[in-house]
C-alpha cells in the first residue's frame, strides 16, 4: 500500500480484527488491576516456558529462515529473522529482566493540592490496547508480550509473512502460560492469519486500538504513518551517522565505527555515514577506510573522500569496493556492508548535513575537544546522541529496560528506546470535599 492509496480491506476481515481488539480490551481492563507481584508471576511464567519450548520455537523459525533464504531475503534481514535456541534463551532473559523493573502503573508523576483544598494527582495509568505492525523480527512478539504485561497493557500483533511460523510458535507459549496462570489469552493477540489485510484493519481501527506502533523499514512506517486512522507513534528507519571530529582521536573511532557499521548490518542502531573534518581527512580516512573495506563494507565516497581513499588504495576502486556517492547516497539506509563516507569542512557543515540527512535515530561524534562535543550534542535534532561511543548502544535492553516496543524517531511524550514507562499515559484524579466551582 502507498501513501496515496485508499485501502479496501473485506469488511468480514475489518469486524474480525475489531473482535479480537475488543476482547484483548475486555481483557485488559480486568489484568489492569493486577498488582505487581501477579505481574512479575505471569512474566517468570512466561520465561520459563520460553526456555522449555525453545526448541519448538527454533524448528518453526527454521522453516521461515529456509522459505526465506529461497526467496532470496538479504544477510541483513535473515539475521534480524534468526531466532535459534539461543536467541529465544537470550529472549527469556529479557523478559526476566523485565520482571525486575519498576511498575510504572501507579506511579504519581506530580500532585498538589488547590487553594480550594481539592487534592490533584497525576497518576501513570495503561495505555489499553497496544497494536504493533513489523516484519522479520520475532523478537519483537517477546518483547512487546512482555513489556504490555508489566505495563498494564494488551497487545494486537502483526507479524508479518516472513516469520509466520516463529511468530505462532511463540504466541502459542505465550497463550498457554496465560492460560496455565487464570490470566485470559486475549491479552494477546495475532492478525497474521489475515495477511496484510490484517494490518490495514489494525490501521482502520479507530476506537478498538489505542495506539499502534510500526517496526520495520521505510516503506512500512510510512504507509503506517500516513494511512492509519489509530494513533501512531513513529519509529524511525536507521540512517545513522558518526562524525570524526577535527579533535577526534583515531585509536578511539576506528573501533567505534567498525563496531557501529559491521557488528549487525540489519538493525537500525548500524552505522550508515561516516563524515570526516577535512583537517584529519588525509591522515584518518586511509586507516579507517582500510578497517572498513577488510571487513567487506562498499564504501560510497564524495569527491574528496574517494580521492584520498583511491590514493591509498588503488585496487578498492577498480574492483568495486570504492565507489563514487551519489545524491541518493546520503539519504539512504543500506542495511548492508554499505557505508556513505563524506569530508566536510567544519562541525557546522557535519551538524547541516546530518540535521538534513538524518532520520533522527541516532547520531555519533569522535572528539576530544568539549566545545565541539556540546556544540554537537546540542544541535543535532536526533532522539540520541552518542559522544565517543558505538551507535550500537541505541538499544532498549542496553539501556536498561529489558526490552523495547522500538526506537520512537517523533517528538512525542516517547522518543528513543521506548521502554515501560513510555507504555503508559495519565490520568488526573481529583480528591475533594464536596467543593463546587463558582
Amino acid at each position: 500500500m502507498t501513501n496515496s492509496e485508499e485501502a479496501v480491506i473485506p469488511s468480514a476481515v475489518f469486524d474480525a480484527v475489531c473482535a479480537r481488539a475488543d476482547a484483548a480490551a475486555r481483557a485488559q481492563r480486568t489484568f489492569a488491576r493486577a498488582d505487581t507481584e501477579t505481574k512479575n508471576r505471569l512474566l517468570a511464567a512466561i520465561a520459563d516456558a520460553l526456555d522449555a519450548r525453545a526448541g519448538e520455537i527454533a524448528e518453526a523459525n527454521a522453516l521461515d529462515m529456509a522459505a526465506s533464504r529461497e526467496a532470496g531475503m538479504d544477510a541483513g534481514k535473515l539475521d534480524r529473522l534468526l531466532f535459534d535456541e539461543p536467541r529465544v534463551k537470550a529472549a527469556a532473559d529479557g523478559v526476566r529482566h523485565v520482571a525486575t523493573l519498576p511498575d510504572p502503573v501507579g506511579e504519581i508523576v506530580r500532585g498538589y493540592r488547590l487553594p480550594n483544598g481539592m487534592r490533584l494527582t497525576q497518576t501513570r495509568v495503561p495505555i489499553g490496547v497496544i497494536g504493533m505492525i513489523y516484519e522479520a523480527r520475532p523478537n519483537v512478539t517477546v518483547d512487546v508480550a512482555s513489556l504490555c504485561f508489566k505495563s498494564g497493557n494488551a497487545a494486537i500483533l502483526r507479524g508479518g509473512h516472513a516469520a509466520e511460523h516463529t511468530n505462532a510458535a511463540t504466541l502459542a507459549v505465550i497463550g498457554d502460560a496465560l492460560a496455565d496462570g487464570g490470566f485470559d489469552a486475549a491479552l494477546v493477540a495475532s492478525v497474521d492469519d489475515f495477511g496484510r489485510d490484517g494490518a490495514t484493519a489494525m490501521m482502520e481501527a479507530r476506537g478498538h486500538i489505542d495506539l499502534l506502533v510500526p517496526r520495520g523499514g521505510k516503506g512500512l512506517i510510512q504507509a503506517v504513518v500516513a494511512n492509519s486512522k489509530v494513533p501512531v507513534i513513529e519509529t524511525g528507519a536507521g540512517n545513522v551517522h558518526i562524525y570524526m571530529d577535527a579533535s577526534g582521536d583515531p585509536a578511539k573511532a576506528i573501533p567505534i565505527i567498525i563496531n557501529a557499521k559491521t557488528q549487525r548490518v540489519g538493525v537500525c542502531n548500524a552505522a550508515e555515514k561516516l563524515l570526516v573534518h577535512a583537517d584529519v581527512a588525509d591522515g584518518f580516512l586511509p586507516s579507517a577506510a582500510a578497517a572498513l573495506l577488510e571487513r567487506g563494507v562498499r564504501l560510497h565516497a564524495d569527491e574528496r573522500a574517494y580521492a584520498i581513499i583511491a590514493s591509498a588504495d588503488p585496487t578498492a576502486a577498480a574492483d568495486g569496493r570504492l565507489v563514487h556517492a551519489t545524491d541518493e547516497d546520503w539519504d539512504t539506509e543500506y542495511l548492508a556492508l554499505e557505508m556513505g563516507v563524506r569530508v566536510v569542512d567544519s562541525l557546522d557543515e557535519a551538524v547541516d548535513h546530518i540535521n538534513m540527512h538524518s532520520t533522527g535515530h541516532t547520531e555519533a561524534i569522535v572528539a576530544e575537544d568539549y566545545t565541539a562535543i556540546e556544540e554537537f550534542t546540542a544541535r543535532i535534532d536526533s532522539a540520541v546522541v552518542m559522544v565517543n561511543a558505538s551507535t550500537r548502544f541505541t538499544d532498549g535492553g542496553v539501556f536498561g529496560f529489558g526490552a523495547e516496543l522500538g526506537i520512537s524517531t517523533q517528538k512525542m511524550h516517547a522518543r528513543g528506546p521506548m521502554g515501560l514507562t513510555e507504555m503508559t499515559t495519565t490520568k488526573w484524579i481529583g480528591y475533594g470535599m464536596g467543593q463546587v466551582r463558582a
